[in-house]
């Protein structure tokens, strides 16, 4: 909390008293003012009574001369005009010179919008008295919540302009409805930092969108920042620039609108998160005060719910849904508005900065669900169907940077939830995506995504894996000074040493890590934090953030009777010599433990290595093996036998070395809960001869040194312990993911878990910036399966497609698998059924267009659904009596329904 400076005084300052009454406008007009209230206490901390005399005698929002104010104040003409440097200084007073008779104009604005950014936008005097930020935060909620079910539709004191590209070819658009109107019409402009975020920023309650060179002045407005260095000057063309980079990066377009219509001094690119305007829509819940004209609509026949307009809605208006026809659908449940309800605080979103929801009541597609990075499944498929690949990659890898590598590797729960496997069988989405992503193995044709900021901050990421590099993946997109420390030659952790050739190709991995370093990462081999350099010696070096993705890739013991013999070997530790070229030749027989994908991609090896049938031994039953049936499948191809419901009871030796293994027939595996609990039958026994034994039934942590002397706590599993959502562990700067944080799971968990870090690092070594507030939960649910009525006889009936194998020679490390053919590809995007749509709540759109410019399809766009005009700020009271009287007759009516229905 930000100390107020001179809050708590014993008499109140009657000028400071009396100026803040007369800015506070509408909104402060039936308020008291005392030390607690924000006009005051921001004032207080910057005006003098001298300053306070010179901003009195020249009133509210009324150009004033330089000849006038000396006239009215009674002052020299030195004295006042020092005491007006100094109000234009502080932001109290505007200033600029008149086009007409080149004389200076000085016009004192309301508190907000108008002269608390002006205040704010000073630097240096927000970093001396905080008090203001503060300030500005507090008056445009406490004064303005009374207010904003009041306000008719569009007239606030800000307003929603549309982006362009939303309405330029909408009938009936008028002039002032478009951005580009604005720019013609002046000629100056400035670039300023946002005023709202600077301020949640000296609260430390920022949302991890930066302020920098992000909000436009014109006119009146640019010239007065720029005499007083707020902003800087920039052209025409800047400004265009300025606004498509906010567009991109889902900033909506806000401007004030209380100097009349087709007239404003400033345009905002605001975030929701931040903005105290768009606060009105999102905590009032009353978004009609500022909202455009104009109200988006989905067509559900277009829309591939890809989530990207969703994601960027600033109002939460946009949801995922189900196209799908639900045989029995969801009651509808009707929320009440400001339009006719009494409002109160009880009908407040209070947590609007923490309870974003992206999915509608009724679920969504299951296969954006189900997979963990939540890619837009059913968006790439059907770009991919338009032939739009290079838009198919850049959408997967907004949630995946390795698309190529988890074609390959990928478990794809997406397909086990699949709606069409309900039907014949899921969507080869895998496949898909392989074929998308392997247009990018030619480094030609690549995509490497912009950059968003330029930021420099140095950052460390411990790990070269699968977690470490989606993070740094993420963090370079922001221009960030990134250093991927990994102990191992090889890049990549387990994708690179724990995956065999014959599923993942190095070339393609290397691939795509060349992309990382085209964007600017910088990779140290062979160097083992903790061992090398410790932590403290990187700080010192000026890393400001570590993210540690050491992984799993220690094997697990038996603890059992001859476990360390000569022959018995870590499968993990197996595996990794191979891949790094020195693997040892297999002779006799070989027996595997285990029965995970791990375990599997052991036995495979070893066929390679040896010239003898490797015999597979793991507790579980076929059916409840946790290896892929695929993989199975695969194993059985390769001549690997399984030998199922046996748990290793003793190793064999002699001399050392180990001679066979002793199995006891286990009987269960599973509890009620069906947690893993398996029982055995000791006296059921077999002895199978084994020459090599490779044990592959779990992987463990090993963290070294790394941590030593650190507040990092470890604990179940030996995992890293750290925040659910942000990976920030009991050392501050410190945030973890992947396997050393979760235990054992597949690559794209730990690819989720790289964007989570890179996001709370990004906000962490920013400022103000909070790891949550404005923080999007991605929390989804996918639809009741059961519930939905499918007529397969609409929808495409041809056969999954399956892809070719080559003709490898038996025994070689390539992967045989070969990638679709463009007519495979085609086939199989068209048995796609379209599960998901966007919805959108009308009330709460406000009309910004931000979703138009985030959708592939044309699938939504913004409709005419009003025709309210910004006014002269002085016209609006009785524009909200007038509004006031109107609504009154409608709670009235609803008031009426209610009890009918009631009755």
């Amino acid at each position: 909390m930000v100390e107020r400076v001179g809050l708590y005084m014993a008499n109140l300052r009657p000028k400071i008293v009396k100026l803040a009454k007369m800015v506070g406008g509408v909104a402060g007009a039936m308020n008291r003012i005392d030390e607690k209230a924000p006009e005051y206490y921001a004032l207080n901390a910057v005006v003098t009574d001298d300053m306070a005399d010179v901003a009195l005698v020249m009133g509210l929002r009324q150009p004033r001369t330089f000849e006038y104010i000396v006239e009215k104040c009674g002052r020299s003409r030195e004295e006042t005009k020092k005491l007006l440097d100094q109000l234009t200084y502080t932001g109290v007073v505007k200033v600029w010179t008149d086009k007409k008779d080149k004389k200076d104009r000085y016009f004192i604005n309301i508190f907000a919008p108008g002269m608390l950014e002006m205040m704010v936008n000073n630097r240096e005097q927000l970093a001396a008295h905080p008090e203001i930020g503060k300030a500005f935060e507090e008056y445009t909620r406490k004064r303005i919540a009374p207010m904003a079910p009041l306000f008719p539709e569009g007239m606030a004191m800000m307003r929603v302009t549309p982006v362009e590209s939303a309405v330029k070819d909408l009938p009936g658009v008028q002039p002032w409805e478009k951005l580009s109107y604005y720019l013609r019409k002046y000629d100056t402009f400035s670039v300023s930092d946002c005023s709202c975020r600077q301020s949640r920023k000296v609260l430390g309650e920022g949302c991890g969108h930066l302020e920098k060179d992000i909000c436009i002045q014109m006119g009146t407005g640019a010239e007065y920042y720029i005499r007083t260095g707020r902003g800087r000057q920039v052209s025409r063309e800047e400004v265009l620039e300025i606004l498509k980079f906010a567009e991109d990066n889902g900033l909506m377009h806000e401007m004030p609108a209380t100097d009349g219509l087709g007239e404003s001094a400033a345009i905002c690119n605001c975030c929701s998160c931040s903005c105290f305007s768009m606060r009105i829509a999102t905590l009032f819940r009353t978004p009609d005060a500022i909202r455009s004209n104009f109200t988006a609509e989905v067509n559900p026949e277009e829309c591939v719910a890809c989530g990207q307009c969703v994601e960027n809605c600033p109002t939460n208006a946009l949801k995922l849904g189900q196209r799908l026809c639900a045989k029995k659908p969801l009651p509808k449940t009707e929320e009440p508005t400001a339009r006719d309800h009494v409002w109160s605080k009880k009908n407040w979103n209070m947590d609007y900065r923490e309870n974003r929801q992206d999915v509608a009541e009724e679920g969504t597609s299951p296969c954006k669900t189900a997979c963990p990075a939540h890619i837009a499944v059913q968006g790439y498929i059907k770009l991919a169907a338009r032939g739009k690949y290079k838009e198919a990659l850049e959408l997967i890898k907004k949630e995946n940077p390795f698309p190529a590598v988890c074609g390959r590797i990928c478990p794809h729960g997406c397909e086990d939830e699949c709606t069409r496997g309900d039907i014949d069988e899921p969507i080869a989405i895998d496949e898909i995506k392989r074929f998308i992503a392997d247009k990018e193995l030619d480094s030609d044709v690549r995509y490497i995504p912009p950059k968003r900021y330029h930021l420099g901050n140095k950052i460390a990421i411990i790990g070269g894996g699968p977690a470490g590099l989606s993070c740094a993946y993420y963090l370079a997109i922001d221009d960030y000074r990134v250093t991927v420390f990994e102990k191992q030659e090889k890049l990549g952790g387990m994708l690179a040493l724990g995956i065999p050739s014959f599923r993942l190709e190095k070339e393609v991995l290397n691939a795509e890590i060349d992309v990382l370093k085209e964007m600017g990462v910088e990779f140290k081999t062979g160097v083992e934090v903790g061992k090398d350099v410790t932590l403290d010696e990187l700080r010192k070096q000026g890393y400001e953030a570590f993210y540690i993705a050491v992984g799993a890739q220690g094997g697990r013991r038996l603890n059992v009777e001859g476990e360390d013999a000569s022959g018995v070997v870590s499968g993990v530790e197996f595996l990794r010599e191979v891949n790094l070229g020195c693997g040892r030749t297999l002779a006799g027989n070989v027996v595997v433990v285990g029965g995970g994908n791990v375990a599997v991609d052991v036995a495979r090896t070893a066929t390679r290595q040896g010239d003898d049938t490797v015999k597979m031994y793991c507790l579980e039953s076929r059916k409840e093996m946790p290896a892929l049936d695929e993989e199975i499948e695969e194993a059985e191809a390769d001549h690997v036998e399984f030998q199922n419901g046996w748990g290793p009871k003793r190793i064999l030796t002699e001399d050392g070395k180990v001679t066979g293994v002793e199995f006891m027939r286990c009987v269960s595996v599973f509890d009620e809960m069906h947690r893993f609990a398996p029982k055995y039958d000791e006296e059921d026994t077999i002895t199978v001869p084994a020459d090599t034994v490779l044990l592959s039934i779990g992987q463990s942590i090993e963290w070294g040194s790394l941590l030593e002397g650190s507040k990092v706590k470890l604990g179940r599993g030996n995992t890293a312990q750290a925040d659910s959502l942000t990976y920030q562990t009991g050392e501050k700067d410190v945030f973890v993911g992947g396997d050393c944080c979760t235990g054992p799971k597949f690559a794209i968990h730990a690819i989720a878990a790289g964007k989570e870090g890179a996001i709370s690092i990004h906000r962490y070594v920013q400022p103000g910036q909070t790891l949550t507030l404005g923080r999007d939960r991605r929390e989804y649910h996918a639809f009741d399966k059961n519930n939905v009525a499918v007529d397969l006889q609409s929808f495409d009936n041809t056969p999954r497609q399956r892809p070719a194998h080559a003709q490898e020679k038996k025994g070689t490390f390539r992967d045989d698998r070969m990638t679709f053919t463009e007519e495979q590809m085609k086939k199989e995007t068209e048995r796609c059924l379209g599960c998901g749509a966007v919805q959108v709540d009308s009330y709460m759109c406000v009309g910004c267009g931000m979703c138009t410019t985030k959708c592939k399809f044309d699938a939504i766009h913004l409709k005419r659904t009003g025709h309210s005009k910004p006014d002269l700020y002085e016209k609006l009271p009785v524009k909200i009596a007038a509004n006031a009287v109107k609504r009154s007759g409608k709670i009235a009516a609803s008031s009426v329904k209610t009890t009918r229905r009631k009755d």
